[in-house]
């Protein structure tokens, strides 16, 4: 085989490795776009359904999507009462769903750049367990034999001086108290969500339970906004149109009895 065709040979080689990977990866996309197609229509369906848990429900094809149902069943309950509580203005519950989901979404980040990182994290745990080096050179049980001598006083002004956990929380122009609202709520429910997304190990799964579960709430947030609206369109019909428009001008108190009799007996 001369240069020429050693040449040729490798470059079809190299054309048939990438269309194999070409392939392979379209071939993963293709089944990554039809999972979330399909967990987005099975979350649609159970949320047209309503919020009554099924007492033998079919599982998703997915594993992220069936942990997701299990959380949104314990979670919900707890936002919607809270949410609708918020009836001052509409600011306070604006505020409240901006922060619960930028709560979610600090929240869950930290543990997926974790996730990554894990390997290494293990490794310099490892490595830290078998040096054994104590760096503060103190014992072990040294903290506990600390002995506090402040006074009540100051221990109460420290206290006092510390940072507000809700403004940390907080985002800057947002209503204080749907903040404070969603700051108490969102401490109830930051352990589910957590220990929900810890269960899955499989990197699609993790992003299914991630995406869905903010459009979830951001969806069951819209849900619940449309049963507090105040201002309901009352039906109408013609009969009723038609009635209304013949007002009685002074004494003409017969006309509208008239009308009235007449409707009731037609019903």
């Amino acid at each position: 085989m001369n240069k020429q065709e050693e040449q040729t040979l490798r470059e079809n080689i190299r054309h048939l490795i990438k269309y194999v990977k070409t392939k392979n990866q379209q071939e993963k996309d293709l089944f990554r776009e039809s999972l979330k197609t399909l967990a987005k229509l099975e979350l649609s369906h159970m949320l047209t359904e309503g919020d009554v848990a099924d007492t033998n429900p079919t599982p998703n094809k997915s594993t992220g999507i069936n942990v997701l149902e299990d959380l949104l069943k314990k979670i919900i309950p707890v936002l919607e009462p809270d949410y609708k509580s918020l009836t001052t203005n509409d600011e306070q519950r604006e505020s409240f769903r901006a922060h619960i989901v930028s709560a979610i979404v600090s929240t869950l980040t930290p543990v997926e750049i974790n996730d990554e990182a894990g390997d290494i994290e293990a490794a310099e745990m490892n490595l830290e367990e078998e040096i054994d080096i104590d760096i503060g050179g103190e014992d072990a049980g040294d903290e506990d034999k600390f002995i506090d001598i402040r006074t009540d006083a100051e221990k109460k002004s420290e206290e006092e001086d510390a940072p507000d956990p809700r403004a940390e929380f907080g985002i800057e122009g947002k209503d204080e108290t749907g903040r404070n609202m969603a700051y108490n709520t969102f401490n109830k429910i930051e352990t589910s969500i957590i220990d929900s997304y810890e269960l899955l190990s499989n990197p699609e799964d993790q992003e299914l339970f991630y995406d869905y579960l903010i459009a979830n709430v951001k969806l069951y947030f819209d849900k619940f906004e449309e049963a507090l609206a105040p201002d309901v369109e009352e039906p109408t019909n013609q009969a009723y149109d038609m009635a209304k428009s013949e007002q009685p001008t002074a004494g003409g108190g017969d006309v509208e009895e008239f009308a009235l009799q007449e409707i009731v007996i037609d019903l």
